[in-house]
């Protein structure tokens, strides 16, 4: 595989660079932490105001009609900022599916929204345990009316609305839009360990539209964990490449016994050791992104990213902050960002045994 980007590929990520820098400082971030929302308004203005919300949407809602590959290299200039603003959810969550598998009324109503920047989204794939969000717990009525508990909803608190899996009385699945803010829908915000707002949702009774047609919901969630893991493997590329290269600036300036902490041979080994795997969690995302995009089967590379991802990036995120010593541990030192992400996005959608674990079943599935 070709892993090398397309010049229109690099202007996408090289604009995304150039906002997420300029406008996500680390002064900046800091900031936005200890506002309630937790969510960077001007930020989020000026990625609406390049058209990157819209960057993987069709141009008939305003978008640019590009792909996964060129979303992901978006998300991972995210990830190098640690920048707190509702990509993931709003873009991978909520308006990849309206657009794949949305009624042209309901792609209409909220995806022009999305491009401009007005228009948050988010999904609520998560029961709690092992549980499968292709099989969720939530029941809908035959009026469509959803009673549920729904765990750790990104965004959910700034959300206009809310994709949510449900099962109906026949037992077939289908995806609903809920609005959290409706009446029997309420929310309870819980901080993350990336310090962002997650929010449990319980729905009691709460109006649900069907997102295209009823009994499609397993389709759409498994389309939609496809896209989800990929992009947090995009977002922890971004954590990983930035936090090794703090760490390198660190440990090239910090002198012990005379001499640069990065010429000791313990140094030099475990930034090697965190480089090459920050190098597999890049090459696993691109070639699930890219399967995605080409339109061809990308579940098995999904499952692989998000493995890597998850295993792979704890280890990066441990080593640098290790090899700031006592630095690392001060929450006023910008390193400690990243671990914290990097935590974060290990745990989201199943940790690194139970990916595995679900690619295991994958390949079984596959063996004649």
């Amino acid at each position: 595989m070709d892993f090398a980007l397309s010049e229109e590929q690099v202007a996408v990520r090289d604009l995304a660079a150039q906002i997420f820098e300029g406008k996500a400082s680390v002064a900046r971030v800091k900031e936005v932490e200890g506002t309630p929302e937790r969510v960077d308004r001007e930020l989020w203005r000026e990625l609406a105001r390049a058209n990157l919300l819209g960057i993987a949407l069709p141009e008939d809602v305003g978008g640019s009609g590009l792909g996964m590959v060129e979303l992901c290299l978006v998300l991972e200039q995210q990830g190098r900022r640690v920048a707190p603003v509702p990509l993931w959810p709003t873009l991978i969550l909520g308006a990849l599916p309206l657009a794949e598998f949305g009624s042209p009324e309901q792609r209409h109503t909220w995806l022009p929204g999305v491009a401009g920047g007005e228009v948050i989204l988010t999904a609520a794939l998560d029961e709690g345990g092992a549980a499968d969000p292709r099989r969720p717990q939530a029941k809908a009525s035959a009026e469509g009316r959803l009673t549920g508990t729904k765990l750790s909803v990104p965004a959910a608190h700034v959300a206009a609305r809310v994709l949510v899996p449900a099962t109906d009385e026949d037992g077939a699945v289908s995806v609903y839009l809920v609005d959290p803010a409706g009446p029997g829908a309420a929310l309870e915000h819980a901080e993350t360990t990336s310090r962002q707002i997650h929010s449990h949702l319980t729905l009691d009774a709460a109006a649900g539209e069907v997102l295209g047609q009823a009994g499609q919901g397993a389709r759409i969630v498994s389309w939609l964990l496809d896209r989800a893991m990929v992009g947090l493997a995009a977002i922890q590329v971004g954590v990983c490449e930035e936090a090794v290269r703090v760490a390198a600036e660190y440990t090239s300036n910090r002198r012990q016994f005379g001499r640069p902490l990065s010429s000791f041979q313990g140094a030099a080994l475990k930034a090697a050791d965190a480089y090459i795997d920050t190098e597999a969690i890049r090459v696993t995302m691109l070639e699930a992104a890219w399967r995605l995009a080409e339109g061809l089967d990308g579940s098995q590379q999904a499952e692989v990213a998000k493995w890597w991802a998850a295993e792979a990036g704890q280890r990066v995120v441990h080593t640098t902050q290790h090899l700031h010593g006592g630095m690392g541990a001060d929450i006023d030192y910008p390193v400690h960002r990243y671990f914290l992400w990097g935590k974060q996005i290990e745990t989201m959608l199943g940790g690194p045994s139970a990916t595995l674990a679900a690619l295991g079943q994958q390949l079984a599935a596959a063996s004649p």
